[in-house]
């Protein structure tokens, strides 16, 4: 049976790089200085990070099922290459604006979409796979890990001694508690890019960042789509004004919208699956359930090396250790950044404060990052920092007054920049633009090289970009600070100068 479907030449060299069906499990050493749990980003980090130090350590890293985890097989890598698929038709239908006639029909092979998204995916796998992971020094082990001590993990017939451990096992999509809805039958994030076939009219069960990326490309590409959404906005947790632009956009594209939304149950009838909810019926072909995600602990047996859990995830303390000192934890599993970005960021310090300060002197902590994050819908939605608060002032520059956005036919966005009061300081921003993700990095930088917006001011951007509108938030700090008296003085100086 094959690990991931379809059982097509793409996915076949996909498994054969991270979970090789001849893979022959090493003979282990007599003792790893460590072993990783888990081969998804966190665990991928952490064991490439350990093994290429150069000072000798014996790294072994296990995984039960696809090297890669939800980055390379069900998330980040197939979701954008959808997302790019649907901005082609998205592009294709607004051609018109830009004096170039559309086609009368923009006609989607969504057979094609998924093939092309499949391809790169499994072009892109060589970067996680077993082999190459072997070639840096390190032991990979396929199969289900269990602790049996305090110092030993099993793996299959096989029994590893390890001085250190990093449970980095990530997580999978929640079930959800609604009636029917398991007869029924629905797709998550870890089924739905299995799909060859495009589901005619799609109900997407969550108004987060994956719901609403997978809604919008599926409607592009073709789908009716339906969006529940159990509070009053989408994206609740992002900052309101971005919402409420994404949600008008949704609407413009035909994406039906329910919110406050309460699910009573679903049922399965001749005509779909019927989704009872708010008073009304929605009948689909397909159920997309894109809401809460539940930790990979089951197996593991963390009693038996006393690491705590609950049904978020593994407990660490701020520099990533368990309730056992000698086991860490990064990733998915453990933390509410569910990002691949910070699931990278929680590996380097797990490799710095398990192998270099075990004494405790100069770790690394969890809290002491600065994380960004991006919603990958059309428009994006990049954030980082603090949202509005009483101690922070706000400067708000629109995309409409941005040349390259009205070049591009793309001003729909802001810039949200929130400074300290009384001072330069950058404590947050939340841009919403076609891109920008590309952009959030450089509020990122210059928060984590803490250069204010005086800074930003004297960086000459590049004329015409859309990133100029940082500049211009940057401007309009400056022009702040001058007084009515300083503004009467600087009148005076040009008048006879």
């Amino acid at each position: 049976m094959s690990l991931i479907s379809p059982d097509d030449v793409h996915n076949q060299l996909l498994v054969s790089r991270v979970h090789p069906p001849d893979w022959v499990n090493p003979q282990p050493s007599d003792r790893y200085d460590l072993v990783v749990l888990g081969a998804g980003t966190a665990g991928l980090v952490v064991a490439a990070g350990a093994a290429g130090l150069g000072i000798g350590l014996k790294v072994a890293l296990i995984e039960k099922h696809l090297m890669g985890g939800d980055c390379l097989n069900v998330g980040c890598v197939p979701s954008k290459c959808m997302i790019r698929s649907s901005r082609v038709v998205a592009e294709m239908r607004d051609a018109r604006s830009f004096g170039v006639i559309p086609p009368d029909t923009i006609e989607v092979d969504f057979p094609a979409v998924m093939e092309r998204m499949r391809q790169l995916r499994a072009g892109i796998s060589e970067n996680d796979s077993a082999d190459r992971f072997k070639k840096l020094g390190v032991d990979v082990f396929l199969g289900e890990a269990s602790f049996l001590d305090r110092d030993r993990i099993q793996v299959g017939d096989r029994v590893l001694n390890f001085k250190k451990a990093v449970i980095a096992t990530g997580a999978r999509a929640r079930d959800p508690e609604i009636p029917g809805l398991a007869e029924a039958g629905y797709l998550t994030n870890e089924t739905v890019f299995s799909l060859t076939d495009r589901p005619r009219r799609l109900a997407v069960i969550g108004g987060g960042a994956i719901g609403c990326e997978l809604a919008q490309t599926f409607q592009r590409l073709g789908c009716e789509v339906m969006l529940f959404h159990k509070h009053a906005r989408l994206l609740d947790r992002e900052d309101p004004d971005a919402a409420e632009l994404l949600q008008q956009v949704f609407l413009e594209e035909g994406i039906r919208v329910i919110l406050n939304c309460n699910i009573d149950q679903v049922r399965s009838s001749p005509e779909g699956k019927v989704i009872d909810a708010n008073g009304e019926s929605f009948v689909v072909d397909e159920i997309l359930v894109g809401a809460g995600r539940a930790p990979n602990v089951e197996g593991l047996n963390l009693e038996a090396v006393g690491v705590n859990y609950d049904r978020k995830g593994v407990k660490v303390n701020d520099y990533l250790q368990t309730t056992n000192p000698r086991i860490y934890a990064a990733g998915d599993i453990c933390m509410d950044w569910k990002y691949t970005h910070a699931a990278d960021a929680a590996a380097r310090i797990v490799i710095k404060n398990a192998l270099f300060s075990p004494f405790g002197f100069g770790r690394s902590k969890l809290s002491s990052l600065t994380m960004p994050w991006v919603t990958y819908t059309d428009p994006e939605i990049a954030h980082v920092g603090i949202y509005e608060s009483d101690d922070a002032e706000l400067i708000k520059i629109t995309l409409d007054k941005v040349d390259r956005a009205i070049a591009d036919g793309e001003t729909n966005g802001f810039i949200k920049l929130l400074h300290r009061t009384g001072s330069d300081e950058i404590l947050g921003a939340t841009i919403v633009a076609r891109h920008a993700g590309e952009m959030i990095s450089e509020i990122t930088t210059a928060i984590v090289g803490k250069r204010g917006l005086n800074t930003l001011s004297t960086v000459i951007h590049p004329y015409p970009t859309q990133a100029e509108m940082i500049k211009k938030a940057a401007d309009a700090y400056r022009r702040k600070l001058l007084t009515p008296t300083s503004r009467k003085l600087l009148g005076l100086l040009t008048k006879f100068s």
